[in-house]
């Protein structure tokens, strides 16, 4: 199984180690693992901005990498959604555009519904608290949103709960939007500060210790406040807790646990 490595940019610049956790994940399970260098953005920045004429070529050098592999498997859903979702229109040709959507998974879909994973060994002896992106899970069907009468299920749980010694938070709004929203964090940071925030007091009231997604976007965003509520005070009561949380994407749980 020949598996094309998709690593976002944000990852590639700041959290090199989760694209290796993603690589030594894929491994392990058998798929040879291949980085295209030429690799450059999705182009999600660009379209989620109206920007289709900045995304069509970009997209279009993202078909050219990536359509001769079996699969594209990346960490992010996010990304992965951008892909399967937003290339249609963007791409002259829809043959290649639909070729290529069909093969491309976010890791932790890709464990589960292509590889039927469905016990990882390992020992993560920790209180996990699982973020659930909007992306990953409303586009791309990771879980099952709280919003929807559908029979419950959670992908990237099933996964984790087989890891010997794990513990999950029970939160009161388990799939609430972070605030991160790309550019929205930018255009409208006090809205997007004040949803982080609440996330992460969710999480404390909870008692997460390792705070978890399949987007590092979104941890990222939820890490800066943290670490600025942990140092600044916020006056929430949970002053210096925050700085006792771990923040891990989901491959590096996978790695570290093995």
């Amino acid at each position: 199984m020949r598996v094309g490595l998709f690593i976002p940019c944000y990852i590639e610049q700041f959290y090199p180690q989760v694209g290796l956790a993603t690589a030594r994940v894929l491994e392990r399970y058998g798929a040879t693992v291949e980085y295209p260098h030429g690799q450059t953005c999705c182009g999600q920045p660009m379209a989620n901005m109206g920007c289709s004429g900045a995304a069509r070529p970009v997209a279009e050098h993202f078909i050219d990498l990536f359509e001769d592999y079996d699969y594209v498997v990346g960490p992010s859903g996010s990304c992965v959604s951008m892909v399967r979702h937003h290339y249609d229109g963007l791409v002259k040709d829809r043959r290649r555009q639909e070729k290529l959507c069909k093969k491309t998974f976010e890791l932790c879909e890709f464990l589960h519904d292509v590889l039927e994973i469905r016990h990882l060994e390992g020992r993560f002896p920790h209180q996990v608290g699982l973020h659930q992106g909007c992306h990953g899970l409303r586009g791309l069907g990771l879980g099952s949103p709280s919003e929807r009468m559908v029979p419950h299920f959670n992908k990237v749980r099933s996964l984790l709960e087989s890891l010997e010694g794990i513990r999950f938070s029970q939160l009161e709004r388990p799939d609430e939007c972070c605030g991160f929203g790309g550019t929205f964090s930018v255009s409208e940071e006090a809205v997007s500060c004040m949803m982080g925030q609440d996330r992460l007091r969710d999480h404390l009231r909870a008692g997460t210790e390792v705070l978890t997604s399949v987007d590092m976007s979104c941890l990222m965003h939820q890490e800066g406040l943290l670490r600025r509520e942990a140092t600044a005070g916020s006056g929430s009561g949970h002053e210096g807790k925050g700085l006792a949380m771990r923040v891990m994407h989901v491959a590096e749980i996978m790695v570290e646990s093995a």
